[in-house]
């Protein structure tokens, strides 16, 4: 992703050297994905139908969260902000309308009625979803809607895409063992030495040597922030399950919550990737592994599993010197919201954005390194949010998860949100990819809504906001009844 982007920004200004080796393998997970992804193809000149097939792609509108409030219990957290009636979003006409925790997203977000109904979010001849509703409200629907989807893809498949898209435009490509970095005087990095083409020089370097930081942590040896304090899960075991043909196509990823952590279910094109993350304080790797299997596949026990030990946290700083850390080797949370791929993608962008010259203006370096931790912090106490407030307590990791620390400032908010709803002053203050709607989703899914709406209300008319319902519902039917399944739409994508 990183070579790819910046040959595209910077064309044969620029000479980009990408080495791998083959003997070092990839984490293989990392499948789902952020809305603002789109902009990454984008940029890169792709359209859907030039990528989607050869990563066995999917579509994702959402996640869909089970079993968080308690078991048997589920709601979605879709790409999809929501209306403002006479001042105030629709979440508070909810509210002071004696809202139903349980439909609360049904009501208020028409995406989740496309989740349910498992639709995908382009008709036949390739047209958004909101094409038919630019028919009936005109462009109302904008105020309602970020874009209105991520993606599933198989991580390996789109780096293999991306490594011949890359080489076709340019990059180069090494295929070698690093065996020794060498720096200069200053301390440096001067160059790689290889086992097959020798030595490597570079001006930066850009370590995506994921959680080992080879480069960030081991040669510059740049300390690592850990988030177990608050971020207790630090493993998973993965499983690649075939997926079956005759049946529909979830258009979401599921988090479904289980005794130690949650179990992740992302549907692709001719497969399921799922997996457990869990917290090792309360569960060993064999029985995560037997859970998940339970869980997923419980009559295919060939299916090989994948066991990762995550590094939860960030480096202090992910620029130093000539070396800036994108990926797994700078940080990451937990793949709870898929911002994983969102973090590289930001870490890309702001590279771009603060690239330096052969001064090395060490502002550019501060401005880079302020600007990734921000996003990695606000993510975090998003996370954390999503424990803190979960009504889960029947077992001792549960229970821990309403006990632990929080971080800096999130305690204050919690309390705050008993009496309003989060708003854009009152959230997270500094750029990290969710907005108040987010938040505001995922309280009151989670079961925290305030216990009174919002007094204000009571003095104003609520039939924009009852109309408003109502069009919820009726456009929901409408694109349930007119768009396709998800998976004949992918299917015929696919060829």
């Amino acid at each position: 992703m990183t070579a790819t982007y910046l040959k595209q920004t910077f064309r044969d200004e620029v000479s980009v050297t990408v080495v791998e080796s083959e003997r070092v393998g990839t984490v293989g997970v990392g499948e789902a994905t952020f809305s603002t992804i789109r902009h990454f193809f984008a940029y890169l000149g792709l359209e859907e139908r030039d990528w989607m097939p050869s990563c066995a792609a999917s579509y994702k509108l959402g996640i869909r969260y089970a079993n968080w409030r308690e078991v048997g219990t589920y709601f979605y957290h879709p790409f999809e902000r929501l209306p403002v009636l006479d001042g105030f979003t629709l979440d508070d006409w909810w509210l002071h309308l004696d809202g139903d925790v349980e439909n609360f997203d049904t009501s208020c977000l028409l995406l989740s009625a496309l989740c349910e109904a498992n639709r995908s979010p382009r008709l036949l001849d390739g047209s958004l979803f909101t094409t038919l509703l630019d028919r009936e409200i005109g462009n109302a629907n904008e105020q309602r809607t970020q874009f209105p989807y991520a993606y599933h893809f198989d991580a390996d498949l789109l780096a293999k895409f991306l490594t011949t898209f890359g080489v076709e435009r340019g990059v180069r490509h090494v295929v070698d063992d690093v065996v020794e970095v060498r720096r200069d005087e200053r301390g440096w990095i001067d160059h790689l030495v290889t086992t097959e083409h020798g030595d490597i020089p570079g001006d930066l370097f850009v370590d995506c040597t994921g959680f080992r930081g080879l480069l960030i942590n081991g040669v510059l040896e740049e300390p690592f922030e850990s988030f177990e304090d608050v971020l207790p899960n630090n493993r998973a075991v993965a499983l690649r399950v075939p997926a079956d043909p005759g049946r529909e196509m979830a258009p979401y990823t599921s988090a479904t919550a289980a005794e130690a952590g949650w179990i992740w279910t992302i549907p692709l094109y001719e497969r399921v990737g799922t997996g457990y993350v869990y917290s090792d304080e309360f569960c060993d790797p064999a029985e995560a592994e037997r859970t998940l299997r339970r869980f997923a596949a419980p009559d295919r026990p060939d299916l090989e599993a994948n066991h990762i030990r995550m590094r939860i946290g960030r480096n202090r700083n992910s620029w130093v010197k000539n070396c800036v850390a994108i990926g797994l080797s700078s940080g990451f949370v937990e793949p709870l919201e898929s911002t994983g791929i969102f973090f590289i993608q930001h870490g890309i962008e702001q590279l771009v954005n603060y690239f330096p010259d052969r001064d090395w203006d060490p502002a550019l370096a501060v401005r880079y390194n302020r600007s990734i931790a921000e996003v990695i912090d606000g993510v975090k106490e998003f996370l954390v949010m999503h424990y803190c407030a979960a009504g889960r307590e029947d077992t001792p990791y549960w229970k821990a998860a309403k006990s632990r620390a929080v971080p800096e400032g999130l305690a204050e908010r919690l309390e705050s949100w008993r009496t309003l709803l989060p708003e854009p002053d009152t959230i997270y203050p500094r750029f990290h990819g969710f907005e108040a709607y987010n938040w505001k989703v995922m309280l009151i899914g989670l079961g925290k809504a305030p216990a009174r709406p919002r007094p204000a209300l009571a003095g104003l008319d609520p039939s924009g906001a009852m109309a408003e319902f109502a069009a919820i519902r009726r456009q929901a039917e409408r694109l349930v009844a007119e768009l396709p399944g998800c998976r004949e739409y992918v299917s015929r994508l696919h060829g």
